[in-house]
């Protein structure tokens, strides 16, 4: 879900000037060094020309939680082709079943895993977010066969502040679905723990069928549901990425372009919430590649073509069409992989 503030940095940019908004970002959010690793080659440094992944990740840090006992529960796949034009998101699902890399800076021995559990291995023992990241991205390039540009994370909790500093978004809710964090308290709708709801007989918060303008915790809230939606993680994955579409076409619109207190509003908020990593490339050119992307260019994909993969002992898998996916990906020709396999693109709003 980081892509949305990935956007918003650069659509601002395209009004106040893109070296004072570097300035801006540099200030605000933490640039980390985790992909190179010590290794020598892959996609870095100041060309930007070609193809770009990224790696996205979203965590979900609960206010009583330790920092760093997070799971990555959002991973995403961004691909930029050559031409620049447009952009794919590929969400893989959490439950996916995965060979983790040893990580020896964490004291970790590797093993076999769900695909979020990289993130908390990489973050314990002093590993931080970055850390978490890191074994993250490895994880996945290992799976996926793709070398990452640039990686971002983002914490669930600040994603509000950001949708919050934009105003709001547009999102179109395809049936009624039940909320299982806000409930009607005293003829107000607030956030409660799910099972002190239903201690208490607490009626939730019911998302509508239809398009309509969402506050930041409407929206998060929606994006963030799956054990009521009949296709469970994969509906969330869908709306996680409508999500992002939907932010990136808000950061593009004049009422926000035109007004320097929602952009630096925006700035404020993703510095908190947020690390990024652009590979070794100068941040300045990394936003200037990204300028002309709009939500109108993102294209949203489904692993597995949206229906559980199971392994059978609880845990997901890939398939074979994923991998094709993937692989179009690392090729760049996700372009033609798109046209001849359609039941891979999502269709939300």
């Amino acid at each position: 879900m980081t892509l949305g503030a990935l956007l918003m940095m650069v659509a601002g940019g395209a009004i106040v000037g893109i070296r004072s908004l570097v300035g801006n970002v540099e200030d605000t959010v933490q640039v980390v060094n985790v992909l190179d690793d010590g290794k020598e080659g892959g996609p870095k440094g100041n060309n930007l020309n070609g193809p770009i992944n990224m790696l996205l990740l979203g965590i979900d840090v609960r206010a009583t939680q330790e920092k760093n006992n997070a799971r990555a529960d959002t991973v995403i796949l961004l691909h930029i082709p050559a031409t620049h034009d447009q952009a794919y998101l590929m969400s893989i699902p959490r439950d996916t079943m995965v060979e983790i890399p040893k990580n020896t800076k964490t004291r970790y021995n590797g093993g076999t895993d769900r695909i979020n559990a990289a993130f908390y291995f990489g973050a314990q023992n002093g590993g931080g977010w970055a850390g978490g990241l890191s074994l993250t991205a490895k994880t996945v390039s290992n799976l996926t066969g793709i070398e990452f540009n640039g990686a971002a994370v983002i914490d669930f909790g600040g994603f509000k502040k950001v949708i919050d500093a934009l105003g709001t978004v547009n999102i179109c809710v395809e049936s009624n679905t039940e909320s299982l964090h806000y409930y009607h308290v005293d003829g107000k709708v607030k956030y409660v723990n799910e099972n002190e709801a239903h201690r208490r007989g607490l009626k939730a918060y019911m998302h509508k069928k239809g398009c309509r303008e969402m506050p930041g915790w409407e929206a998060l809230d929606y994006s963030r549901i799956r054990k009521s939606l009949d296709d469970g993680d994969y509906g969330r994955q869908r709306h996680q990425q409508q999500l992002i579409k939907a932010m990136a076409k808000k950061a593009g619109s004049s009422g926000v372009l035109t007004d320097m207190g929602k952009i630096n509003g925006v700035l404020k908020a993703v510095g908190e919430s947020m690390i990024l990593d652009t590979h070794g490339t100068q941040l300045i050119d990394f936003l200037f590649t990204l300028k002309d992307l709009a939500g109108a260019d993102l294209v949203l994909l489904k692993t597995n073509a949206g229906w559980f993969n199971s392994t059978g002992s609880g845990g997901e898998q890939l398939s074979e069409g994923t991998m094709d996916m993937f692989r179009a990906a690392k090729n760049d020709t996700l372009g033609q992989f798109t046209l001849l396999n359609p039941q891979f693109v999502n269709r939300e709003k």
